[in-house]
């Protein structure tokens, strides 16, 4: 009794009633928990040298770490978990533009904060490894244990299709398994749908430059390596690889988007009703448009 009653009192005292305030809080959370779990299956694995990890290890972890997020805040936020898909629903008239730089933002910021929890996490992994040296190249680096960087026969013009194919099919895959007007995945199911997807893009798409396709993914981790002591050869690696994580995938929205409405969406039969229906709390979606019930995603 006692302990129900301090719950009640402490959620009267902190309850959060600002939607967009709601929003920005489960979207840090979703984010931090993608972001904190992918980079520590790939801190497990460098750190152990293999021994304990492996590229599929750790992209099964980060598929998972999507799954998990998007049933985190999905039902707030949208759980769009990344740039690159908010931009997409921008275009598509589902998000109101005036809010992509504040999830952009905040996406950003829980990328970083998790990024900062895994070295707290595997600190004495790290130095134990890298013999107290933070490296960015040779043959002790961990810096692309929080952000990607490039193979070395990748140029930067490859790699930037590379990001743009990868967060195009992820984002036309989202869609799809959104799509009630197709063949839609059943309600409830849309996480695990989504995990698969990214797995399957990373099995697929990873070698060129560990598959990034998120922005926020790739940005916030780097410009924690940059203060933690890593230093500025985190952008200059890979003839200043940085950016293409960057741009590429946003480009890659657009372009993925764009696909499936024009091989797809737009060839609906019109439907009889165009009223808005909504998935959640403050997710509004145009029954015109497909759109992820309740939860899109963008990963690792």
């Amino acid at each position: 009794m006692v302990s129900a009653t301090f719950l009640k009192r402490a959620q009267a005292l902190l309850r959060i009633r600002n939607q967009l305030a709601r929003e920005c809080l489960a979207e840090l959370l979703a984010v931090f928990v993608l972001i904190l779990i992918t980079l520590s299956g790939s801190a497990q694995t460098v750190t152990s040298s293999g021994t304990k990890g492996n590229f599929l290890t750790s992209y099964l972890s980060g598929a998972l770490a999507v799954m998990v997020a998007i049933h985190m805040a999905g039902g707030v936020s949208g759980a769009h978990l990344n740039p690159a898909f908010s931009l997409a629903l921008c275009l598509l008239a589902q998000f109101p533009w005036w809010k992509f730089p504040i999830f952009l933002t905040v996406q950003t910021l829980g990328a970083f904060l998790s990024a900062g929890a895994v070295y707290a996490l595997y600190y004495d992994a790290i130095q134990y490894y890298s013999n107290g040296t933070l490296a960015v190249s040779g043959p002790r680096e961990t810096a692309s244990i929080f952000a990607t960087y490039p193979a070395d026969y990748l140029s930067l013009q490859n790699g930037f299709l590379d990001q743009v194919m990868g967060t195009g099919l992820l984002v036309a895959g989202v869609l799809a398994i959104g799509d009630h007007r197709n063949n839609s995945v059943p309600r409830g199911l849309e996480p695990v749908a989504v995990a698969l997807l990214v797995f399957s893009i990373e099995l697929s798409m990873g070698s060129n430059c560990g598959c990034p396709i998120n922005p926020a993914r790739d940005l916030g981790p780097r410009l924690f390596t940059y203060v933690a002591g890593w230093g500025s050869e985190v952008f200059s690696r890979g003839n200043g690889w940085w950016w293409v994580p960057v741009v590429a995938p946003l480009l890659g929205a657009v372009a993925g988007s764009s696909l499936y409405q024009l091989f797809v969406a737009f060839h609906h039969p019109p439907e009889e009703s165009a009223a808005p229906a909504r998935d959640g709390p403050g997710v509004e979606r145009s029954i015109a448009i497909p759109l992820p019930a309740r939860a899109p995603y963008g990963e690792k």
